[in-house]
């Protein structure tokens, strides 16, 4: 179920709230010209994290892996950016969303438990 269309479609629904998040969050945590620098270099460090470290073979992906990591360690990433997101909001003020946001993800992994057992076996 991990890779049925619909949980791929809301997984990218949730990478893109999770950039939102973490670009809602560096703006609300910061001051003056900081906040222009949080708001855009969280998202971007996120997004460049997210692309560049893979596992290999992945087949929610397009099996390339630029840099090859162990299933858990992208587990870990994933779980970081995209609840990080989910904070984001929850810390700026957006309470329901940053929820929303975390229920969802919850449920997105609770279908992909065959994706789950496939990455910490990796």
């Amino acid at each position: 179920m991990g890779n049925a269309w619909w949980n791929l479609t809301l997984r990218f629904l949730l990478e893109l709230a999770a950039l939102l998040g973490l670009g809602i969050a560096g703006w609300h945590l910061s001051q003056g010209w900081w906040r222009w620098v949080l708001a855009f270099a969280l998202p971007l460090v996120a997004a460049v994290l997210w692309g560049t470290f893979a596992v290999l073979n992945d087949p929610s992906r397009s099996g390339r892996a630029p840099v090859p990591v162990p299933g858990t360690v992208r587990l870990a990433l994933e779980l970081v950016i995209l609840f990080g997101g989910a904070a984001g909001f929850y810390r700026a003020g957006h309470t329901t969303t940053g929820i929303v946001v975390a229920l969802l993800i919850a449920i997105s992994y609770a279908f992909s438990l065959d994706r789950l057992g496939w990455l910490l076996k990796q």
